[in-house]
């Protein structure tokens, strides 16, 4: 768009003659102006100088656009041809131009200071070095450089030679840039070396243009299409040059002069916003000077928002959107564009009613609010129009908010949480103070409670995500709703609650109640979520959606923070999903009395269920209260089917449950509950199983084989437990003392009978004293002698007698009174078991008319046994024996060492010699010392141990 960033003010006019050359000092023209007489080349040329009828005396830098200039001063014929070129030095008040040669006049006089005619004469173009005081002349292929010297000539420091005739050329730095023929060059002014830039063009000659910022503006022939536009187009015939000054462009005609003054930026920021053109605004914003930065960013906030406007109501929602963030206009504007979205009710003040307090921004600010208020105006008076409404929420309009929210959000929530953080601290801070003086009156601090509940930084951030979220679900963006409330959020509960209430998102609505810690809110939705999934078994994406597995992931984190919320929460799924229930408990350490007492008070069917999971599924096992709960659990539940069974007629010992054999499970299996209370509980008369399994906790072990053996008529029961017995170690010393209790109660039945009904108990603590006294009775026995090569002879001995009276312990009662003993068993116990059993005392036990046949199994490996052992025994005693014999041999070796003692033998302790003294020598058999030395070293090293004994 083309606007006015110039104005062409007609500065000089009606100049007779042709104007040759201008130039500016001072705030006035120089203007070379060939006499109105004739035309032809060689006339002479006059110096006219013009002044701003309004320039002060002392005379300004600028050019002015207040009235046409006035002829100051005339120089008639001041140069003999009209030059070709001229230039103000304004650091030195010099006027250089180049007519037949380069002549150097001092401003304002016109004084000439100096001359350069031999070498200049004929030049077509020079370029002045003000800084440095050079002069570079082009003459036809020639680049001759000069020097002014002292201010009042010319010297000469180089020339080069160049490939055609220079048409321009401009100093930059060390080097100067050429305008040859058609292209430009670069020439080193110290060594001449040049150096090819780009070509100017087949059309336009080769111009060089010194900036003031020491860059060189190169003449080439471009389109006027982007990115360089055209600005302005301005009207002048027969314009013959263009010349730079410091704030205006010279537009030279044959006998005027226009200046080309630029518009305020402010001005023109204006013209093409009105028009439009926003983005050329924008750039021009950025042209104001620093010190108006304030001025400057209400300007672009203005631009920015009304660009953003345009923006939306052309349907570019993206576009429009970075328009409005730039602006840093408040996001509850932007969410006015928005009918759809239900923001929740803030105090916050928006930037733009901010810019009110500041008086130097009132005329900025006052347009930003017309603004805003004119499109609110706008939008109000179009929501009658539901086709402009549509367009307005649609898709893409929803899609750019959303974008645009997500930018702004990590700027809020981070202002948001150091407003929380702030005011954690400095509440922790006031109430150390409070704990530091207990003594002082407390009053409340009310200027921090308020600051507490005006929080702008936090309802900022309220809106911000209640929108987002709802922008979310708009676009069917629903994932990326759950992440925002899964990490740090502040959605409007209330209303978020609503919204996706109203659209049956019920995933998001957990996840909104687990961010705002509504947990119980949030396991009630959940169970009636799973509810409804088994009414509606059609639908199996519902199904799939929510499922009891659901809830426990739910529990999973809030079993370390809320137990009792779990276990209130958990009583659904333990029914439906025992199994991953008690996984959760025990995986997230969820006290387990906690859950058995809160099961047995609410749920007490569940109560067993979870006991059998814990305790097959813990690693640890369980407490032994738990234990004992479980087994207590499990009798009661026995203790009545057996009641039924027995009024029924139809129990036997050989008859098990389900939860019969769960009970002698976990009897065998654990030892953590209370064997007293479990004996008296069950029936004297049945249940002996479960009896022998206690006693054997117990370590009753006679009791616990007799049942197995008469009562329940289980041999291989009883030869079981031994092996279980004798494997675990719980005999010690002597293990085969199990074994030989099964013996009694096989060949002894009366007598173990007997002591079962008197309740004799053979505690593991009184086997040492029936150990001795056994002892000490067996070696007296003739049989003992017989035996005693057998390994183990001279073990315990259980005898009722303390006499060997020749005959067998099993002799010595009537078998009809305590059963018929059982031979049988007892030969094959002692035929698998022989390795384990004490000979001696099996082969006393066993009755005297048993056949040596029947003994052959036992006594075979028995013997072959301590016959292996007592080789074996004898070898090692043989090789003990050698070993000794060479130790013996090389001690004897060693002392049969000689030591030859001369008259240079020195001793090692005091350096003398040894002579005829007694003399003493060290095991090595080399260290020779005095005798009397080697006695007061031992005394030394006696009383130097004694003190440290005494030190420490």
């Amino acid at each position: 768009m083309v606007h006015s960033a110039y104005d062409a003010v007609e500065l000089v006019a009606g100049v007779p003659g042709r104007i040759e050359a201008v130039a500016s000092h001072a705030g006035k023209l120089l203007v070379a102006a060939s006499d109105s007489e004739g035309f032809l080349r060689g006339s002479d040329c006059s110096l006219r100088i013009y002044s701003s009828p309004a320039s002060s005396p002392e005379g300004g830098g600028e050019i002015r656009r207040d009235g046409p200039y006035a002829l100051e001063r005339h120089e008639q014929r001041f140069w003999r041809r009209p030059p070709l070129a001229m230039e103000v030095s304004a650091s030195r008040d010099l006027l250089l131009s180049l007519s037949e040669w380069v002549a150097l006049h001092r401003l304002p006089g016109l004084e000439t200071v100096a001359v350069v005619s031999n070498k200049t004469k004929g030049a077509n173009v020079f370029a002045w070095d003000d800084r440095r005081g050079l002069l570079a002349v082009g003459r036809q292929k020639r680049l001759t450089i000069f020097r002014l010297d002292s201010g009042r000539e010319f010297v000469e420091v180089k020339e080069f030679g160049v490939p055609d005739i220079l048409k321009s050329m401009a100093w930059c730095g060390d080097n100067i840039c050429l305008g040859i023929r058609r292209e430009y060059l670069i020439i080193n002014s110290m060594t001449g070396a040049l150096t090819e830039v780009f070509s100017s063009g087949r059309i336009a000659p080769p111009l060089v243009v010194p900036l003031p910022t020491g860059e060189l503006l190169l003449g080439k022939i471009r389109s006027l299409r982007a990115p360089n536009a055209l600005v302005q187009t301005v009207v002048l015939r027969d314009v013959q040059r263009l010349v730079q000054t410091g704030n205006c462009i010279l537009a030279v005609l044959s006998n005027s002069v226009c200046g080309l003054l630029p518009v305020p930026i402010g001005a023109q920021i204006v013209q093409l916003t009105a028009s439009g053109e926003f983005e050329e605004a924008l750039a021009l914003c950025k042209l104001l000077p620093p010190e108006d930065s304030n001025l400057r960013a209400a300007k672009e906030s203005s631009i920015h928002i009304r660009y953003g406007h345009f923006l939306f109501d052309s349907g570019r929602y993206e576009e429009a959107m970075e328009q409005f963030s730039d602006s840093h206009v408040d996001i509850t504007y932007v969410l006015s564009l928005y009918p759809s979205i239900v923001l929740p009710q803030t105090h916050i003040i928006g930037e733009h009613d901010k810019l009110l307090d500041m008086p130097e921004l009132a005329t900025e600010s006052s347009d930003v609010t017309d603004e805003m208020e004119s499109y609110s105006l706008q939008l109000h008076e179009s929501d009658d129009k539901s086709p402009l409404e549509a367009k307005k929420m649609s898709h893409n309009a929803l899609v750019a908010l959303v974008k645009y929210l997500q930018k702004k959000r990590s700027g809020i929530i981070e202002r948001a949480t150091a407003e929380v953080t702030e005011e954690v601290v400095s509440g922790a801070v006031h109430h150390s103070l409070i704990l530091s003086e207990p003594y002082k009156p407390k009053k409340p601090n009310k200027k921090r409670a308020q600051t507490h509940t005006s929080s702008i930084a936090r309802e900022m951030a309220t809106v911000l995500d209640t929108s987002l979220l709802q922008a979310l679900f708009l676009t069917g963006q629903s994932s990326g709703a759950i992440d925002l409330l899964k990490g740090l959020n502040y959605c409007d509960l209330k209303i978020c609650e609503e919204f996706l209430k109203e659209r049956s998102e019920y995933m998001v609505l957990l996840e909104l109640y687990k961010s705002n810690e509504m947990h119980r809110e949030a396991l009630q939705l959940l169970n009636q979520l799973v509810e409804k999934s088994k009414s509606e078994m059609e639908n199996t994406d519902f199904n799939k959606k929510f499922s009891p597995h659901m809830i426990i992931e739910y529990l999973r984190p809030l079993c370390r923070s809320d137990p009792m919320l779990v276990l209130e929460s958990s009583l659904y799924v333990l029914e439906r999903n025992p199994s991953d229930t008690i996984e959760l408990f025990l995986s997230e350490n969820v006290p387990a009395d906690l859950v058995n007492s809160y099961l047995k008070q609410h749920a007490p069917n569940l109560q067993s269920t979870y006991l059998e999971l814990m305790l097959s599924m813990s690693e640890t096992g369980i407490n032994p209260n738990l234990q004992n709960e479980l087994v207590q659990l499990y009798l009661s539940e026995v203790i009545d089917w057996y009641n039924i069974l027995k009024e029924e007629g139809n129990w036997t010992e050989k008859t098990y449950s389900a939860t019969r054999k769960k009970l002698i499970s976990t009897l065998e299996n654990n030892s953590g509950y209370n064997t007293d209370l479990l004996l008296k509980r069950l029936p004297q008369d049945a249940l002996f199983e479960e009896r022998a399994i206690l006693y054997g906790k117990i370590n009753q072990h006679l009791r616990a084989l007799s049942l197995y053996v008469h009562k329940l008529q289980m041999p291989e029961r009883a030869v079981a437990y031994c092996d279980r017995v004798y494997e675990e170690g719980a005999q010690q010393p002597s293990k085969s003392n199990i074994y030989f209790n099964l013996l009694q109660i096989y060949l002894n039945p009366r007598k173990a009978e007997k002591e079962f009904e008197q309740k004799i108990i053979p505690v593991a603590s009184q086997y040492p004293g029936i150990h001795k006294s056994s002892s000490a009775k067996f070696k007296g026995g003739r049989t003992g002698k017989k035996v005693v090569e057998i390994e183990g002879a001279d073990e315990i001995r259980f005898s009722p007698s303390g006499t060997d009276s020749g005959r067998s312990d099993g002799d010595g009662d009537d078998a009809s009174d305590g059963g018929p003993i059982m031979l049988n068993e007892a030969l094959e116990l002692l035929s698998q078991r022989w390795d384990r059993i004490n000979g001696a005392q099996a082969l006393r036990l066993l009755p005297r008319d048993t056949k040596l046949q029947d003994l052959v199994s036992f006594l075979e490996p028995l013997l072959r046994n301590s016959s292996e052992h007592l080789r074996n025994y004898l070898v090692i005693k043989n090789l003990i024996f050698r070993a000794n014999l060479q130790v013996k041999e090389d001690l004897y070796k060693r002392r049969q060492a000689v030591v030859k003692i001369d008259g240079n033998s020195m001793c090692s302790l005091c350096h003398k010699r040894i002579a005829n003294s007694a003399f003493a020598i060290y095991p090595n058999g080399q260290t020779l010392v005095h005798f009397v030395c080697f006695r007061e070293s031992q005394q030394i090293k006696a009383v130097r141990g004694a003190n440290s004994v005494k030190h420490r």
